[in-house]
């Protein structure tokens, strides 16, 4: 089955692709000639997914799906929350994003953090949410080299080492966006 995933960033589709192996023909928003932003204007994880499905879904009348992902920090609120991506700003990378919440936690004990993702997917013109979370907590400084956004400050429940300091496939087995894809892929499979 042939699936168009709404974005374009390489990461999270080889992420979904080693996820899926061969059971789904995966496409990115440039195989679908898709080159501008996506609008994430939404105040929730679920309503950014849902939005950009539907941008995708009105613009190709394909079945697609889209992902919303954040970084929840209960010490801070929930923050960075459905702001992960741009937390520090405009302009600013992932080196700014983690920075910025390392130095807002600087004199907090309550570490506990979460990812969390969201999948909406539209498939025959029909609206579907799954949702996948891994519990961890931030630590005091960055470690590893893999992975992308806060990989590096985060570590699961039950593990020694940051998402950046272990491979794609161990990362995929615990993940937030794998547990959100393997409940897409159970409920694909049974269409």
């Amino acid at each position: 089955m042939d699936i168009l995933f709404a974005t374009n960033n390489e990461h999270k589709i080889n992420e979904i692709k080693n996820l899926l192996g061969s059971r789904y023909h995966i496409l990115g928003l440039d195989d679908a000639g898709i080159t501008e932003e996506i609008p994430e204007n939404e105040e929730t994880l679920e309503g950014n997914a849902l939005a950009k499905s539907r941008y995708v879904y009105n613009l190709t009348g394909v079945n697609v799906f889209a992902d919303d992902t954040g970084l929840e920090v209960r010490s801070l609120g929930n923050r960075p929350g459905v702001h992960s991506a741009r937390y520090a700003g405009n302009g600013r990378d992932s080196n700014d994003n983690m920075e910025k919440v390392l130095a807002e936690m600087e004199d907090l004990h309550d570490r506990s953090a979460r990812f969390r993702t969201v999948i909406a997917l539209i498939l025959d013109g029909k609206e579907y949410l799954f949702e996948g979370i891994v519990e961890g907590k931030i630590i005091m400084e960055k470690r590893g080299i893999e992975g992308f956004g806060y990989d590096p400050i985060f570590i699961a429940s039950g593990m020694d080492k940051t998402f950046a300091e272990i491979s794609l496939e161990e990362k995929n087995m615990i993940s937030h966006r794998a547990r959100a894809i393997k409940k897409l892929t159970d409920f694909l499979d049974r269409q």
